[in-house]
């Protein structure tokens, strides 16, 4: 073989170590991110169980809200932690997670904790957005019809679910995602973006 071919094929060899290094390097941030995520949950729910409770203007996602100066007449029972916003606590039993959730969702706000996407619980129509992290909303997939569900709000009251059906969205399909009389539905993005796993709840009792 030519010393051209020889160089060629060394190259093509640096070039799939530095791939496959590139891809190793990635997985390895990502399951960091995903500790660091789970860590930093029970961190805030230890500090919401001291934590006072605060009522703030129902104002929608951070990002809808940057610039508007019009106020919202709803107001939220919330308990602030480090400057965020926490409107209650959600429990998924068989996926042994309890996890805080914000009341204002933004992207980088994902990365914390799950966060409110629209919606309430006392209205019958909360939406919560989670990153996919294994130890946030990762495990959506793997949930069943009648899974328990609980969310306990910022002032203690309880609403008991039970998950009805879970879908697989295209990641475009915000109209779907929103669609439908669910009392409760739970959402992530897949790895890479490509599709949403939504996870349908109706509810079970009242308040207690």
């Amino acid at each position: 073989m030519s010393n051209k071919g020889n160089g060629k094929s060394i190259l093509l060899l640096i070039g799939g170590l530095l791939l496959i290094a590139a891809a190793l390097s990635l997985t390895v941030y990502n399951v960091a991110d995903g500790w660091r995520a789970g860590w930093s949950a029970q961190k805030i729910l230890a500090q919401m169980e001291t934590g006072e409770v605060e009522t703030v203007r129902d104002s929608g996602s951070e990002e809808e809200t940057i610039g508007q100066e019009e106020e919202s007449e709803s107001w939220t029972a919330v308990i602030p932690v480090d400057g965020n916003d926490y409107m209650g606590v959600l429990e998924l039993p068989d996926q042994g997670l309890t996890l805080p959730v914000m009341n204002q969702w933004s992207y980088p706000k994902l990365r914390t904790a799950p966060c409110r996407y629209q919606g309430s619980a006392a209205e019958g129509n909360l939406i919560i957005a989670g990153h996919n992290y294994e130890r946030h909303f990762g495990g959506l997939k793997k949930m069943e019809p009648g899974e328990p569900v609980v969310l306990i709000d910022a002032e203690g009251n309880r609403y008991d679910y039970v998950v009805q059906k879970v879908e697989i969205l295209e990641s475009t399909a915000v109209e779907e995602m929103e669609a439908g009389e669910w009392d409760l539905t739970l959402f992530t993005c897949t790895v890479g973006g490509r599709s949403r796993v939504t996870v349908r709840c109706s509810q079970v009792n009242g308040i207690k």
